[in-house]
Order: C-alpha cells, then sequence, then structure tokens
C-alpha cells in the first residue's frame, strides 16, 4: 500500500450556487422586492462582521454563463455553522426568487508534500493563515471541481510518496509564479462530496485564471493525473452592481 499523504485542515467551505427566478422577481410588487434586498444586505452585513471578527469569511460573487445567477462562498469553523447559514438564508423572502443550482462542500486542506522535515506546521503563523484565510475581494472568481486520476498506469494512488512529492512540488513551482496575480484556495472534499478536492481561484484580472490553467495543463500532475469537473467564473457582487443587477 502506497503511503497516503497527511493532510491539515482549517475552515469548513460551502460555495452555494443561485439561480434567479426572474419572472417571480419582476411579478413581485416593488414593496416586496425592498424586503428582499433588505433582507440580503442585512446578511451580507452580518456576514462582513464575522469575517471582521476574524470567525470565518464570505465571498459573493455574480456568475457569467447560464450555470448559475451568484455564487456565495462561506469558510466557517464548523459544518454546523455553514448548515445555519444556509437554512436562515433559505428562510428569507429574497431566496424565494432565487433556484438552487449547485453546491460543493469542503474543508480547506494543507498537504505534507510541501512541508519541511521536522517542523511542526501548527505553528507556523503562514500555515494557520492558510488553514483559515479571509477571501481576497478581488474582480474575479473561478471554481472548478478537480480528481486524481485512478486509470491504468495512471493511478496517482499508486505512486509512491517520493514520486509525488517530487511531482507535487514542480507542480507548486508553476503556482508561485502567479503569486500577486492569482490567489488559490484548495479544499479537500473527499469523503464530502463528488470530487475529490474544489478549487477557488481570485484575481483581478480574469485572463490570469486562464494563463495559470493552461500552465498547469502541462505540468504532469494535470496531464497525467488531473481530472476537472465544471469551471464557474465570476464577477465581484459590490453593493452598486448589487442594486444593478436587481433593478427593474
Amino acid at each position: 500500500m502506497s503511503e497516503a499523504a497527511q493532510t491539515l485542515e482549517g475552515w469548513y467551505a460551502l460555495h452555494d450556487f443561485r439561480s434567479i427566478d426572474w419572472t417571480a422577481w419582476k411579478l413581485a410588487d416593488e414593496g416586496e422586492r425592498a424586503i428582499a434586498l433588505d433582507e440580503l444586505q442585512s446578511f451580507l452585513s452580518e456576514w462582513q462582521t464575522i469575517e471582521d471578527n476574524k470567525q470565518g469569511s464570505t465571498a459573493f460573487y455574480s456568475i457569467v454563463g447560464q450555470k448559475a445567477d451568484f455564487v456565495m462562498m462561506h469558510l466557517r469553523e464548523t459544518l454546523e455553522e455553514l448548515n445555519a447559514i444556509e437554512n436562515a438564508f433559505n428562510k428569507t423572502t429574497f431566496a424565494q426568487f432565487t433556484v438552487p443550482a449547485h453546491s460543493y462542500v469542503s474543508v480547506v486542506e494543507l498537504s505534507n508534500y510541501m512541508a519541511a522535515p521536522g517542523t511542526d506546521p501548527m505553528q507556523n503563523p503562514e500555515i494557520l493563515a492558510r488553514l483559515k484565510p479571509i477571501l481576497p475581494k478581488w474582480n474575479h472568481i473561478c471554481f472548478y471541481p478537480m480528481n486524481k486520476r485512478r486509470e491504468g498506469n495512471d493511478n496517482w494512488y499508486m505512486l509512491s510518496m517520493d514520486e509525488r512529492r517530487t511531482m507535487m512540488r514542480s507542480h507548486g513551482m508553476i503556482g508561485r509564479t502567479y503569486a500577486g496575480k492569482v490567489k488559490q484556495i484548495i479544499t479537500g472534499s473527499v469523503g464530502f462530496d463528488n470530487w475529490e478536492w474544489g478549487v477557488t481561484l481570485f484575481a483581478e484580472d480574469a485572463l490570469q485564471f486562464k494563463k495559470l490553467v493552461y500552465e498547469m495543463r502541462f505540468d504532469e500532475v494535470s496531464a497525467r493525473f488531473g481530472d476537472f469537473g465544471d469551471f464557474y467564473l465570476g464577477n465581484r457582487m459590490t453593493d452598486e452592481k448589487l442594486q444593478e443587477l436587481f433593478a427593474i
């Protein structure tokens, strides 16, 4: 049996993708729409307070394309907190104008492939910050799930630890060249959702997503062992853009 990589876990993650029922929204009277938006603004303020207190983090982005209209990405200490957020939101007037499009449940994860021997990662402030990150308020978001392939000679889980560590270091070096351009949050979902990992990227320039993912496709980790799900691309939802989106 190959040696399993050890992982460190941080905050739990929920990607909640919603579509808007535009017919219902347009048929609602102005007062009902105002109440719905006020409820949404109250939730956004509450989530910001939680983030300010470093008890979690939330990102709110509109989604480009037909897969969904917007996504709320929540990071919290426990699954119970994520469940409470979801249930509270579903009880709002605003939620009545939305249709669940997709969701993804995972937990922020770091593996020991890159760990320095003989060190305690939980004593490293940089590691702790990566396990409980404050999501950046950058212009764009990109989310996709992925697996490591398990087919024939291309079975990631049959490789030795040394082989996997060497390839992951090479893979990681590509990501480092995008430091300051792309912020990456890796969340593990083995046993939580249909894929093994979720990858959430943030950037001020959306083209950096294309360049990063394309360059990584040439690395052996992705070329031989990477299987990818649907990609979701979005724009940051500011207060001004929120008002524009729901204006009738």
